[in-house]
């Protein structure tokens, strides 16, 4: 698709996004709607049109550049680890952090936490950087990350919770409602051990599917949650302290 007709296309899409219409433009660009709609199908738009209709968006012409090529980047499921060092060294940066992969939006974070909307922009700005989130004019925030997007398994992020978070996880009796702990011990083969980290790849998958499906409700109504979800060679030695005997001919 040539790039005029791509730019055309997402100026539509930011259109609509904006609630804005074809009579709108037409308001701003002191034409008839019929020949908005003409520029708009011949795909004859001067740079001077164009930024008067990004001026009515409230962005600029390097905004629709950006979001035209955001639409075709492919979405990351991992980032650097120097990039999750500078999340993991900031705590503040981290609770916003998990709030946005929580979709949540600039009015939410200021709402429920003790941010000023300054701060958060700066964080924000700062997951922009790091190709985490494309903050949008008005502040909105689109993800950019996969629906597979993870921690790296020893990351900073990784290493923080186990530092710092892993405790107070356990702090807990897993009783009420909202909590459940299931704890499994028996003998796997290899194949069955990878089968079963497949369907525990497949339950993130589910979790990831319904915290989407939950996004548009208010805030008030959605609760924080977090999966713990392990499978790892480990035996009840290694909790009793006692060796197996050696295993050969005689026994």
């Amino acid at each position: 698709m040539p790039q005029t007709t791509e730019l055309v296309t997402t100026l539509k899409k930011l259109l609509k996004r904006h609630n804005k219409t074809y009579v709108d433009v037409a308001d701003c660009l002191q034409l008839s709607e019929a020949s908005v709609k003409r520029l708009f199908s011949e795909q004859n738009l001067s740079l001077q049109r164009l930024d008067a209709i990004c001026g009515l968006l409230e962005m600029e012409i390097s905004d629709l550049v950006r979001e035209m090529h955001s639409e075709h980047a492919k979405p990351i499921s991992e980032i650097s680890y120097a990039q999750e060092k500078e999340i993991a060294d900031d705590l503040q940066l981290m609770m916003v952090t998990v709030c946005v992969l929580n979709r949540w939006g600039l009015p939410d974070i200021t709402t429920y936490y003790n941010f000023s909307e300054s701060q958060v922009i700066r964080y924000l700005a700062h997951l922009d950087r790091l190709r985490i989130i494309e903050l949008q004019p008005g502040n909105r925030i689109k993800l950019l990350v996969a629906p597979n997007f993870k921690w790296r398994d020893d990351g900073p992020i990784m290493q923080l919770f186990r530092a710092k978070i892993e405790t107070e996880y356990f702090r807990t009796t897993f009783t009420k409602d909202s909590e459940k702990l299931i704890v499994l011990n028996g003998m796997l083969s290899d194949a069955s051990n990878a089968l079963f980290q497949r369907k525990m790849a497949q339950l993130a998958k589910d979790f990831d599917t319904l915290s989407k499906d939950d996004a548009s409700l208010p805030i008030g109504e959605r609760k924080g949650s977090t999966v713990l979800v392990a499978i790892r060679d480990w035996d009840y030695e290694r909790l009793f302290g006692n060796q197996r005997k050696p295993q050969g001919n005689g026994q």
